[in-house]
């Protein structure tokens, strides 16, 4: 009995671990089949989209990565296309003989820097050179200096092998005095050369690094870079900014050199540049709108002469033709008209010449002969509204000027005779000439400005107050603010005035030759009737 029940024990034992293991089994199996379930669920709705995208995106990448690789060399391409190309320095030979003969040359002016080359001149002059450059070509050339040795210095320093340094009256007439080939800075120039010189100066650098700079932005124009590189060279050599501006001729104006050598004197060499910046700004704007108020009456003018001209050369012509045919009756008016008309087609070369020679001769006697100028200048300045245009534009250069010098301390007698070299007008330069002279005898200036006609009675009260006060230089700018806006008024008001007087011009003068040329008709059509 005790057997069997340990059987039915054991039995059952059996039994319970068989279901155990068989439950076992199927849990593992069910959950293989769910988790391999959720895997490939996982793998449809999300790593088979993750692995399509990634797959496509590398491919998108390797392709990115080809075309901005291509897009890079086809800029590179352009860059280069479009680069400036370096030239390929050229190789110069010279024959045995020319090479002796330079070398001839060359201890020829060794010897006279020996002697009265090296003299220096109170003015500067325009030295001829010739000389072979680091490439070995040989340059001819001009410079502005006070002797043959500061120009030789110069060259040398600048790496040229020197031959031949002269310098002739005919040579200082041609580049500074005529002004045919002289340098010179133009207002507008100076303007951007002031500004970049003052901020460089602000900014720290150095003058003579901040000219070496000018002097790399000059390169498209070779007497200002030459100009620039000689004053780079003077201030290496420990001469003053001024002085070097001074050696330069006429490249720079008389009233900036001696501003800046007020400057240097009072350290106040920065608010100069901003002040004289300014100044040219303000003359630069001036001249502008009288050149613009006068541009298009000019080409009215010329639009006119060349309409006339047409109509008599090729119109009047054909009617002519027309009245000898039909022996027209011809007097009066339409006689002057036909006459002119033949004299300018048969003598057009003639009229040509002589209104060459007459605009010639008024410029070259306006420039240089001194009581013909100032006739003419007193003619122009009692002619109604162009008076006004001259006066207003002289004082206002003048005061404006005058205020410049006395803000940077530059003497009075000073002052005087660098405005008398700013302006060309004779009556003006007389009155200034009249100042020194009074200055020195202990006079008042605003003496020379009473009761003289080319000084309005405004700008002489406001001298004399500014004089009472003991602030003329403030006065002085007010008087050419005063002036200067008149100025721009009257040049409006002058440009308004012209306009319609060319075009009447032009109207009545085509409008008498058409007339001419009609009359004539009705004489013809009573002989038909």
């Amino acid at each position: 009995m005790l057997e069997i029940t340990q059987d039915d024990k054991k039995l059952k034992q059996k039994k319970h671990t068989s279901f155990t293991e068989i439950f076992r089994m199927i849990y593992i199996v069910i959950y293989n089949i769910f988790y391999f379930a959720l895997l490939g669920i996982k793998f449809t709705f999300f790593d088979f989209w993750i692995n399509l995208f990634n797959g496509a995106s590398y491919q998108v990448d390797k392709t990115y990565k080809k075309t901005k690789q291509h897009f890079a060399s086809e800029e590179e391409k352009i860059y280069e296309l479009t680069k400036r190309k370096t030239k390929k320095e050229k190789a110069y030979k010279y024959s045995a003989k020319t090479l002796a003969k330079l070398e001839e040359q060359k201890k020829l002016l060794l010897l006279d820097l020996q002697t009265a080359g090296a003299t220096r001149s109170k003015v500067p002059h325009v030295y001829y050179y010739k000389a072979k450059d680091k490439n070995g070509k040989i340059i001819t050339g001009t410079m502005n200096g006070f002797s043959k040795l500061d120009v030789n210095s110069y060259l040398l320093n600048e790496g040229y092998d020197v031959y031949i340094i002269k310098t002739t009256p005919f040579y200082d007439f041609l580049y500074q005095k005529s002004g045919l080939f002289g340098k010179s800075m133009s207002t507008k120039d100076l303007i951007f050369w002031l500004t970049q010189l003052s901020t460089y100066i602000k900014a720290g650098i150095t003058l003579s690094e901040a000219v070496k700079i000018l002097t790399n932005q000059m390169k498209g124009n070779k007497a200002k870079h030459d100009a620039f590189k000689a004053i780079s060279y003077e201030l290496t050599l420990g001469e003053t900014f001024s002085k070097a501006l001074e050696k330069q001729g006429n490249m720079f104006p008389a009233l900036l050199i001696n501003m800046i050598k007020a400057a240097e004197a009072s350290g106040t060499l920065i608010e100069t540049l901003d002040d004289m910046a300014n100044y040219y700004t303000e003359i630069y704007e001036t001249r502008k709108q009288m050149v613009s108020a006068m541009t298009y009456p000019a080409i009215v003018f010329v639009f006119s002469i060349g309409v006339i001209i047409f109509i008599l050369v090729y119109v009047v012509p054909q009617f002519t033709e027309i009245y000898a045919e039909n022996d027209a009756p011809i007097a009066g008016i339409t006689k002057i008209v036909i006459n002119a008309s033949t004299f300018i087609k048969e003598q057009y070369l003639v009229i040509f010449l002589v209104i060459f020679l007459i605009i010639a001769t008024i410029i070259f006697l306006y420039k240089y002969v001194k009581a013909f100028r100032t006739y003419m200048q007193i003619f122009l300045m009692h002619l109604p509204i162009i008076k006004d245009v001259i006066i207003y534009n002289e004082l206002t250069i003048f005061t404006k000027t005058f205020a410049s010098l006395l803000r940077n301390n530059v003497f009075i007698t000073d002052s005087m005779d660098i405005l008398s070299r700013i302006t060309n007008n004779e009556i003006y330069k007389a009155i200034l000439y009249k100042t020194i002279n009074n200055v020195i005898k202990g006079e008042k200036i605003s003496e020379a400005f009473k009761d003289h006609w080319a000084v309005p009675d405004v700008a002489y009260y406001m001298i004399v107050t500014g004089e009472s006060t003991g602030d003329l230089a403030t006065m002085m700018q007010k008087v050419s603010e005063y002036y200067q806006l008149l100025h721009k008024n009257i040049v409006n008001n002058l440009k308004a005035f012209i306009e319609p007087v060319m075009i009447a011009f032009l109207a009545v003068i085509v409008g008498l030759i058409i007339i001419a040329v009609i009359v004539p008709m009705f004489g013809m059509y009573e002989q038909i009737q």
